[in-house]
């Protein structure tokens, strides 16, 4: 007489082998992409290295600073340590669409052919509009709010910054901007992921601009020019994201099945 409990399929069986293939898979995934980080640190230090990054960071600062003022390191390890932190923040950059194609590549192979449709345009467009958002950062937000700190700062002071908490306020910039820059992305999920419509997107228009302006008051410096610059930018980058909705979801749409279609006959 046989045993009920040996004669039970085994519902592990068949399943162990495709996720050891997986991992194995985001492992190589995951070893390129370091690798192009690497490439691009090992080529960053050669040129144009790592003090010459930092320097090209700090430049926005020092052409604020009184004649004579420079930056200063307060740990001993800190001239060091800073430069080769901006070394690999640039690499990562630079290596960004190298690791973006391992994530898609990795990723694409259990997607309909409607949703790749969707992915890799917002992939694309996610980092062009966070480097964006870094590059207006750099070249025009910075100016504005460090002329604007230096000009309430006494005559008896001379002005020193540390050069680790020049960095950190520069990265919590980078990300900020970086990431308001993403407003179309989400308003394109959002509308995409069914959770609001195009019409209540332009009906929550108000809210959104109070919500942006308390959001940009936090992010930014207390300098109303960088404050109204972001903004503007991110109020526009938000009727943006409604009309690229539009255009995403009609040209995105799962395809009908034929039950579907038999019920969409009169």
């Amino acid at each position: 007489m046989s045993d009920p409990n040996t004669d039970k399929p085994d519902e592990l069986a068949g399943t162990e082998q495709p996720f050891v293939q997986h991992l194995m898979e985001l492992r190589d995934r995951m070893i390129k992409a370091v690798v192009a980080i690497g490439i691009a640190a090992a080529v960053l230090a050669f040129f144009p290295g790592a003090s010459a990054l930092y320097d090209l960071m700090a430049a926005p600062l020092v052409a604020t600073l009184p004649q004579g003022s420079k930056l200063i390191a307060i740990s001993v390890i800190t001239p060091f340590v800073v430069p080769i932190k901006i070394l690999f923040m640039a690499a990562f950059m630079i290596a960004l669409p190298v690791v973006l194609y391992q994530v898609w590549a990795f990723v694409a192979p259990g997607l309909y052919s409607h949703e790749k449709k969707l992915v890799m345009p917002l992939v694309i467009s996610s980092t062009l509009l966070f480097f964006v958002g870094v590059a207006f950062c750099y070249f025009v937000v910075f100016g504005q709010v460090f002329h604007f700190i230096q000009s309430f700062a006494p005559k008896s002071i001379i002005a020193t910054p540390d050069i680790e908490e020049y960095l950190s306020f520069v990265l919590g910039m980078f990300l900020a901007f970086g990431l308001a820059f993403e407003v179309p992305i989400a308003v394109i999920l959002l509308v995409r992921m069914g959770v609001l419509t195009v019409a209540q997107l332009r009906e929550y228009r108000g809210y959104f601009w109070v919500a942006a302006a308390i959001g940009t008051a936090l992010v930014t410096p207390p300098d109303a020019g960088s404050m109204i610059m972001l903004l503007g930018v991110v109020g526009g980058l938000y009727e943006v994201g409604i009309l690229a909705a539009l255009l995403f979801v009609r040209h995105t749409k799962p395809p009908e099945t034929d039950g579907d279609a038999e019920a969409a006959k009169p």
